[in-house]
């Protein structure tokens, strides 16, 4: 049964997102078309997101910096591919302090440009290399179509951006980052993602290629939750990025550039989410805990709250992150569904009964209906609540594993293909054209994905064609309907 005011999924998918965005209190409409006001749970969640990535750029080197969210417009056009790739999505500013400006300003929608200017002033020697920088931000892109955290008019993110001596050491970096996206998918967020090879229309505007992790949301639709680039010597020659090698000659540098953006808290909402609101792995929930103490009577209220405050005391000692729900203003039944909506993993329910028994019932809000409670002793409490999070978090993991790989199909023929990608994901061999993926678009609504990794570097093409036009195949390819 679905909460109260919340669309079910089965019935509109998209309105039930919206709804949950809303009634979960993470964010809301803001007086700008297609911008959004982050609310502080939704702002908590994203905080443990990027303390979980930020903590992984920091063990493999990279420093945090911090680049101007204005660009000259001439940096933009340095780069020929880059600026027409982005024009459409660009907003400018020409009068500043009641002035018109000598040279527009690009507010951010992306900064390799201005990175790569201040690059090519940092590097001069091969000591300098390789140059590993990360920046947290928000950009700017214009688009018309927005939703929530997937698609905004500014959202935040994190773009790292390195420089390297070689064409090898690039590449290494392009994918040691996707690895670091997947285990970061995987592992906190509990979303199971295929690593892949976007194809040349989309790769990003001014890379040599770019890779992404694809996820599969409830509704069986694709997001791209994440994007690594290798830019090759592009940006390097377009801002005169070099470097002195041993031998005192002067080499362009290799770049590379890898974003994750405030995207991977829908793609959070969508992958986990069920008719009663969020669900949240414990390793990015706000709220890991919550207590909620009950009691009809100011002499059952006494005892019943000692026993929530000490419990609570014992969860927070040991950094569980635990909220105790004194609010008398509603119904303990109010509260339960409350705290379903946010995705709190572990509801604590102390009453009389319990105070009498020295014990605490337990609710996993990973799993429906009363198969969820259990009674536990007060004793203890630490390792039970440390063990249930753990079993929660893997549990959550294995529900979206098992959902994805029951809906990815291997297509032999055209037919097949349309049937399999009109509700699930469809492996193909592919040519990798525009011109085959324009015409999967127009028939079927669904877009290239990725050349899986791991398929196409174990699967030989033994002269394998394409699925759709009979050409010769670059390799297998997903596609899907996507975000």
């Amino acid at each position: 049964m679905a909460s109260q005011g919340v669309t079910p999924r089965s019935e509109d998918y998209s309105r039930w997102y919206t709804d949950v965005v809303q009634k979960a209190d993470l964010a809301d409409y803001a007086p700008v078309r297609g911008c959004m006001i982050i609310k502080p749970y939704g702002y908590e969640l994203w905080d443990n997101i990027k303390n979980g990535l930020d903590k992984r750029f920091k063990a493999t080197g990279h420093k945090n910096a911090y680049f101007p969210l204005f660009i000259p417009m001439s940096f933009l056009k340095k780069e020929a591919e880059h600026v027409e790739g982005f024009a459409p999505e660009l907003a400018i500013v020409t009068i500043g302090g009641g002035e018109t400006l000598e040279e527009p300003l690009v507010v951010r929608p992306t900064s390799e440009t201005i990175i790569g200017h201040s690059f090519s002033q940092w590097i001069q020697s091969y000591r300098d290399l390789p140059l590993l920088i990360n920046q947290w931000a928000n950009v700017v892109r214009w688009e018309m179509r927005t939703r929530l955290f997937l698609r905004t008019l500014e959202f935040l993110w994190q773009e790292g951006h390195t420089a390297h001596a070689t064409a090898e050491e690039a590449q290494e970096e392009t994918l040691k980052m996707l690895d670091i996206y997947a285990d970061f998918a995987t592992n906190d967020a509990a979303i199971p993602v295929i690593k892949g090879l976007k194809s040349k229309q989309e790769k990003f505007a001014g890379a040599d290629a770019s890779y992404s992790i694809e996820a599969m949301m409830g509704n069986k639709w694709a997001l791209q939750a994440g994007t690594s680039h290798n830019l090759g010597q592009n940006f390097a020659k377009a801002f005169d990025i070099k470097y002195l090698d041993k031998n005192n000659e002067l080499q362009y540098c290799w770049t590379t550039s890898w974003g994750v953006s405030t995207r991977m808290v829908g793609a959070i909402i969508m992958a986990h989410g069920d008719d009663k609101g969020l669900r949240l792995p414990p390793r990015l929930a706000p709220i890991q805990v919550v207590a909620v103490p009950i009691y009809k009577t100011e002499s059952e209220k006494g005892p019943v709250m000692d026993a929530a405050f000490r419990l609570v005391e014992s969860l927070l000692s040991v950094g569980i992150r635990v909220h105790l729900d004194e609010r008398e203003e509603v119904t303990p039944g109010f509260k339960f569904n409350d705290w379903e909506m946010r995705g709190v993993p572990v509801r604590m329910e102390i009453g009389p009964r319990d105070v009498e028994k020295g014990s605490v019932t337990l609710a996993r809000r990973d799993i429906p209906g009363k198969e969820s409670k259990q009674t536990v002793p007060q004793a203890g409490i630490i390792p039970t609540v440390t063990r249930l999070l753990n079993e929660i978090q893997h549990n959550m993991l294995e529900q979206a594993r098992k959902f994805r790989d029951a809906n990815l199909h291997e297509a032999s023929n055209y037919d097949e293909f349309k049937q399999v990608v009109e509700d699930g994901w469809a492996l193909i061999w592919h040519c990798g054209t525009a011109e085959c993926e324009d015409k999967i678009k127009e028939d079927t609504k669904a877009s290239s994905r990725c050349f899986p990794l791991d398929l196409n570097r174990d699967e030989p093409l033994r002269h394998a064609k394409c699925v759709v036009c009979g050409k010769p195949a670059q390799g297998k390819a997903y596609f899907a309907r996507a975000y």
